[in-house]
């Protein structure tokens, strides 16, 4: 539970950095050559998906999060160490992007990667957290040795 409130507060902190000083000025940081400040406002899901769908982004997307969450939330329990810390990176992030949803009706995003003429879309902490999470919760699932019968035919 506690690295869901880290998430979710490092999230809201630097959303709320982004949104007081990259989108109130309109301006871009170009810390590395390949690495850039950037503010963007994401009305759709990753990428922009969905942005042409504005009650499945505003509406079924957020609920559905809240209750990935819960189902998080009730796996805990039964769940490995390493299985709780991808919980609550994908429930902390989840939550923080709901947050913006309800207030802001899309997300913000301002974490902007280049390499060459390689340009990655726009994100933010909460889905930094979620990639994360996602991935050490698929690396748990797949070193799990799976139970064999015992039964031998």
């Amino acid at each position: 539970m506690l690295g869901v409130i880290l998430i979710l507060l490092l999230d809201q902190l630097t959303k709320y950095w982004a949104l007081h000083s990259l989108f109130a000025s309109s301006g871009q940081i170009r810390l590395l050559p390949f690495f850039w400040l950037t503010p963007v406002w994401n009305s759709g899901i990753s990428f922009g998906l969905f942005s042409d769908q504005p009650m499945l982004v505003k509406g079924v997307i957020p609920l559905f999060a809240i209750l990935v969450v819960l189902w998080l939330y009730l796996q805990l329990p039964v769940l490995e160490s390493g299985q709780r810390l991808a919980a609550s990176l994908i429930a902390g992030g989840a939550l923080g992007n709901v947050i913006d949803r309800i207030r802001f009706g899309r997300v913000i995003d301002f974490l902007d990667f280049h390499l060459f003429n390689y340009h990655w879309p726009a994100f933010n902490i909460a889905d930094s957290a979620i990639f994360i999470g996602v991935v050490l919760w698929l690396y748990g699932i797949m070193r799990t040795p799976k139970q064999e019968d015992d039964q031998n035919d």
